[in-house]
């Protein structure tokens, strides 16, 4: 029963990707439930995090019976925060924290905000299963590939490694205003948006997974989510940070040993939206079942604890971030998030 319930869940995630796909080329959002409430509840952002948000809309419209409607919207992190602070949206959907420019926008617009992780993600580097070339790679190699100075000149398998086989390197990957692409390029490259530009980029994850699945030449890298629905099309390859080669998956993001491509995912509430009864019935829903709708998505739950004290802080409206002041996400394990959590 519980095999079947996970792949009935898995399917879900699959037929909602194709959907997310389509309303992010219309510019659209996604309703998630049928409604009699007059106002919405806005969500927009992360298309890492659209799966988690996506599995708790859908369940709590089921739970309130359509009484309260919800609508979600992918334009990536970058996109939603800019939403957010224009008012647009109520909660923003992220795969890495706020930025210091884009609290200072929401300041501007006297917009004040409630941060709340809900689980972990394993940012995964995938090929085609034909490619035959590798099986893991260094984050040297990875920054060979995709720093600045690589833009129109390493464009061959060949050059990413001695002895591997030749042919046309394409790549895909996120596009500027995604999460994703900040805290890879930051995890590889050093330095955020530092990035060649010359491939296929999208904030649709599910772009990038055709991409990767049609080319046996190809490369590509988004949440971990994307790849566990489409493994039979895709190939992780594992990452060596300094330690030796290790695969994305639960267990090496809880042990710390995935690194340095794990991260903590985000909603930000506003505080004005958080006093409206439908806001604060769905972001509490959306917290006590968290936990369960990243395993049914393939990310990390965090620890009880960490729930608790996002609730916690969220009833007590506990403004800002926990990551202000250049605090250091890369490499930022479970235990660490606890403790900025707390300490904040």
């Amino acid at each position: 029963m519980v095999v079947k319930e996970k792949r009935l869940k898995l399917n879900r995630f699959k037929l909602v990707g194709a959907i997310a796909a389509t309303a992010t080329a219309l510019g659209v959002s996604v309703p998630a439930v049928q409604s009699q409430s007059a106002e919405p509840i806005k969500l927009n952002g992360s298309s890492t995090v659209y799966p988690i948000a996506q599995a708790v809309v859908e369940d709590f419209g089921v739970e309130t019976r359509g009484a309260i409607r919800a609508t979600l919207a992918i334009s990536g992190t970058g996109g939603g925060f800019k939403a957010f602070c224009d008012g647009r949206s109520d909660i923003s959907n992220a795969s890495r924290p706020i930025k210091e420019s884009e609290v200072e926008a929401c300041q501007k617009k006297g917009i004040n905000f409630i941060e709340l992780p809900i689980a972990y993600d394993a940012l995964t580097v995938v090929v085609n299963p034909q490619n035959n070339r590798l099986d893991s790679m260094t984050v040297d190699e990875l920054k060979k590939i995709w720093e600045p100075a690589a833009q129109e000149k390493v464009m061959d398998w060949g050059q990413v490694r001695p002895g591997l086989p030749g042919g046309p390197l394409k790549l895909f990957g996120p596009g500027a205003d995604s999460g994703t692409f900040d805290y890879f390029t930051e995890a590889i490259n050093g330095e955020s948006k530092a990035s060649r530009t010359d491939y296929t980029g999208s904030e649709d994850d599910n772009i990038l997974v055709q991409g990767v699945a049609r080319d046996e030449n190809a490369l590509g890298y988004f949440g971990y989510a994307y790849y566990a629905a489409n493994q039979a099309r895709l190939k992780a390859v594992a990452i060596d940070g300094g330690k030796g080669p290790v695969l994305p998956s639960e267990q090496t993001v809880r042990d710390g040993t995935y690194q340095p491509l794990s991260r903590p995912i985000f909603i930000y509430v506003k505080a004005e939206s958080a006093n409206r009864p439908d806001v604060q019935q769905f972001v509490e829903y959306f917290m006590a079942n968290a936990g369960r709708a990243a395993s049914e998505v393939q990310y990390v739950p965090l620890p009880p604890e960490a729930y608790t004290i996002a609730t916690e802080n969220f009833r007590k409206r506990k403004l800002g971030t926990a990551f202000g002041a250049g605090k250091q996400t890369v490499g930022l394990k479970i235990e660490d998030l606890l403790r900025a959590e707390t300490e904040q």
